[in-house]
């Protein structure tokens, strides 16, 4: 494992140190480059994206045509196999009751918990993906760790391009004393198409995730500015040292087989352009959005942001948003011009801009440039 600075809390406990995203920042080289001459383009397995997105599988923000207008901006926009779009025929009075509840402000997580207390109807996981996959895009699904063995021969018959195995945290061997556990590598081993897993916290995590056989490896716990997984579990990860971890798994698994490289994949408090850009910087190929997302006038919820573990039954891990009005389309979020200096529109412009300002042509090139670190700023 790679060596990192610890700090004595008390005698003889040591915590590692971490730096968040907000406390690094890109340093200019000598050179810079036309915007024109910039790639943003990766490439997963067979699938080539020109943005470096993998939305977030939050209702809030993806319905199957948003998926299919975040593939035809040349990102992958993820379904949550395990949302309303899977639980109802209909999910429109489910939005309405939640837009309803945020009247006055945000919604509350009851109502989140009530909405999603319809179980989810795996012949609806097919059409799901069929209805996106007939609009010609890359198409993909998030399925929990738990419910993957349930899940899974539907979403394979519907013929998803990529599965993503998401939960807060997600280990390659899960331990349990009832039931069966899911058995990441030997399910990578029989599924027949790729599939990313996450969340990864760190070094050794990221690389047990990488030998399962995954085509890419989610990085954070999805903590943005709702969440409350810090207050609930006491688990927070400084998502700029969890992407270098990550990282370093990445190059060690790489030499380790002989050039089989598994794309790392960041999600965390990504909220504005310059976060974007810090992640890739710190050695992400990609990240994953959410919130942001809910400023584009097709977000199914209006403007309301929650993430997937808000609603759960028993320990919700996240607040709801008031709604918002939108900033513009979506490809106006993802790549139009921006009528605000906040850095929350033209999201992928704003990277091109950077790299260019930066002297990188594309983005395994921008993964070297120089890093500073600069203190907090939120």
């Amino acid at each position: 494992m790679p060596a990192r600075d610890s700090v004595e809390i008390g005698l003889n406990r040591f915590a590692r140190r971490g730096y968040d995203l907000d406390e690094v920042s890109i340093v200019p080289s000598r050179r810079t480059r036309d915007t024109d001459d910039v790639s943003t383009a990766w490439q997963i397995d067979a699938f080539r994206f020109e943005i470096p997105l993998v939305t977030s599988a939050s209702d809030a923000v993806v319905s199957p045509a948003t998926a299919v207008a975040v593939g035809e901006a040349g990102g992958l926009g993820v379904l949550n196999a395990e949302g309303l779009w899977t639980r109802y025929d209909d999910p429109a009075p489910a939005y309405a009751r939640i837009r309803d509840a945020a009247a006055g402000g945000p919604p509350p997580v009851s109502v989140l918990q009530e909405v999603y207390a319809e179980p989810v109807k795996p012949d609806l996981v097919t059409a799901r993906i069929k209805e996106m996959s007939a609009a010609g895009v890359t198409t993909a699904v998030r399925i929990s760790p738990q419910h993957t063995l349930q899940l899974a021969p539907a979403v394979l018959a519907a013929g998803v391009d990529l599965l993503v195995i998401q939960g807060t945290i997600v280990s390659a061997e899960h331990v349990t004393s009832t039931g069966e556990a899911l058995n990441l590598k030997e399910f990578i081993a029989d599924f027949d198409v790729p599939v990313i897993v996450g969340g990864a916290a760190n070094y050794q995590t990221a690389l047990h995730l990488m030998r399962t056989g995954a085509a890419g490896v989610i990085v954070g716990v999805g903590a943005d500015s709702y969440s409350t997984g810090d207050a609930v579990m006491g688990i927070r990860v400084p998502l700029a040292s969890a992407i270098a971890d990550a990282a370093a798994a990445r190059r060690d698994y790489l030499d380790e087989t002989g050039g089989r490289y598994v794309h790392v994949i960041a999600n965390g408090r990504i909220e504005t352009s310059g976060a974007i850009a810090r992640a890739l910087a710190c050695g992400a190929d990609a990240v994953q959005l959410g919130e942001p997302l809910r400023a584009a006038s097709e977000a199914p919820a209006g403007g309301i942001w929650w993430d997937s573990v808000a609603a759960h039954p028993r320990l919700p891990r996240g607040g709801t948003s008031a709604p918002i009005e939108p900033a513009g389309s979506l490809a106006d979020v993802l790549l139009g011009e921006a009528h605000a200096a906040d850095g929350r529109t033209n999201l992928f412009g704003a990277l091109r801009r950077t790299m260019a300002k930066t002297g990188y042509r594309d983005l395994k090139e921008f993964q070297r440039v120089e890093l500073v670190v600069s203190g907090g700023r939120d």
